[in-house]
């Protein structure tokens, strides 16, 4: 049985690793990338509506789900989770995509689109606000709210040890914060899949090394692009209950990055993906057909 309801799923060797990834559907290709803590299963209450339009691939970031797991902060870049999306995409006859992500995949998303502007039709980012601009412009609010931030950065294996002798605990607070959520309020399957993937030693290290890559390396990346806008149409969604959409005007942080940008507040906090996902595709079937020329 796949992750993601009505959708087979599969795995590709493309820039060095093994991509794990779910399809169904067809029509104009769209990129669905996850993010923190999770895996590709959290597309399971939008996947299958954009599938009757689409031709959906949900694939798992490296270091996380089925995806392989490298040593090393470098790693992790966001331009090297890029690297992996875009050379998926190619190797399944996608020269050119539409790409949304949340949290982790919308930051991936966003280096992709700087990195690769030709491969991107359309953009999609899902309850973030820039990684330099979060960096840059921390308060305390935000410092405390997005703590992990900074505590899955520390050097190995202070995070990794403390993390692995309850990882249920520390990655479901993860979940039922940023927003007010419960473990209730997530889908059954979904929370299964975020468990089964979170628990091994090498995912805990992987997403540590992701934060770790987005403090030496990430935020450079970034700084160097500042004077960069992604050209291609894009859709800023954010949870109106996030710790995001509390601290930050969030369509205003994307405005000089974005040239062709609509933003919609969306109902829950950073996960309403998971809680919300019939309003989630509905956003999306809104802004998706107009950028494909789907009928």
């Amino acid at each position: 049985m796949s992750v993601l309801p009505g959708f087979t799923d599969h795995s590709a060797e493309v820039n060095g690793q093994t991509i794990a990834y779910s399809r169904a559907g067809d029509g104009p290709p769209v990129l669905l990338l996850h993010g923190f803590p999770q895996t590709r299963a959290m597309w399971r209450g939008v996947a299958p509506a954009l599938a009757a339009r689409f031709t959906v691939i949900a694939a798992d970031l490296r270091g996380y789900g089925a995806s392989s797991k490298p040593e090393g902060v470098a790693a992790y870049t966001f331009r090297q989770m890029a690297a992996d999306q875009r050379r998926l995409m190619q190797a399944l006859g996608f020269e050119a995509f539409h790409l949304v992500g949340h949290d982790r995949g919308a930051r991936t998303a966003h280096r992709l689109a700087l990195d690769a502007p030709g491969a991107v039709q359309s953009l999609t980012l899902m309850d973030i606000v820039p990684t330099h601009h979060l960096l840059s412009h921390l308060g305390r609010e935000v410092a405390a709210a997005y703590y992990h931030w900074f505590f899955l950065a520390q050097t190995a294996p202070v995070p990794e040890t403390l993390i692995g002798h309850d990882p249920d605990h520390f990655f479901e607070t993860c979940l039922t914060g940023w927003g007010g959520a419960t473990l209730e309020d997530f889908d059954p399957e979904a929370l299964y899949a975020y468990r089964q993937g979170w628990r091994w030693p090498d995912t805990i290290a992987a997403m540590c090394n992701d934060y770790r890559a987005a403090l030496a390396h990430d935020f450079d990346h970034d700084a160097a692009d500042l004077g960069r806008r992604v050209g291609c149409p894009a859709l800023v969604l954010y949870g109106v209950d996030g710790a995001m959409a509390r601290h930050y005007d969030v369509p205003a942080t994307w405005a000089d990055r974005l040239e062709n940008m609509r933003a919609r507040a969306m109902p829950g906090g950073h996960f309403f993906v998971d809680l919300h996902p019939e309003e989630t595709a509905d956003a999306l079937l809104d802004f998706l057909p107009a950028q494909a020329g789907a009928a």
